[in-house]
Parts: structure tokens; C-alpha cells; sequence
């Protein structure tokens, strides 16, 4: 009879942190999201740079602007370097 009543409160206080882990997750604020700046955006700041890429995405200068691919499936995006400079 013992072993079951320590069962149930073992139970119920296995209940009663789950249900406060779920009441916390709804009431406590959520970290801001860290904006990197994009891969696109270092067209911006690099004029002479006629095609970049961050491992994921790959960006082109062209006569009508700004183009970039879409990234793949399993993409590992690393830091936005230039691969090749404008006129050469």
C-alpha cells in the first residue's frame, strides 16, 4: 500500500513540473532573433564584387541588379565572401 501511495506522488509531481515547464514556455518572453545581415546585402556594401556566396546562396551583379539562387536543401552557410570582381 506504501509502495503505491509513493508512486502516486511520484506521478503527480512529474505531472506538476511538466505542466509548469509548459506554463513557462507561454509566459516567459522568447530571446529576440539576431538579424545577420543577408548574403544579398553584401552586394550592397561591396560595389566592386560582381558574384558572392555564403555557401548557401550565390549572388550575381547583372545588368537588371541583384539576383540570388536559393539555397539548397543541406546548405552549411558559412561567412559571405566575393568569388569574383566586377570587369574581371
Amino acid at each position: 500500500m506504501e509502495t503505491r501511495r509513493q508512486d502516486l506522488a511520484i506521478a503527480l509531481a512529474v505531472l506538476a513540473v511538466a505542466l509548469m515547464t509548459i506554463a513557462l514556455a507561454h509566459f516567459l518572453p522568447t530571446a529576440p532573433e539576431k538579424g545577420a545581415p543577408s548574403t544579398a546585402a553584401f552586394g550592397e556594401r561591396e560595389k566592386t564584387c560582381a558574384e558572392w556566396t555564403d555557401g548557401c546562396v550565390v549572388c550575381l551583379r547583372g545588368d537588371n541588379g541583384l539576383s540570388c539562387s536559393t539555397p539548397g536543401i543541406a546548405c552549411v552557410k558559412g561567412p559571405v565572401r566575393c568569388v569574383k570582381r566586377a570587369g574581371g
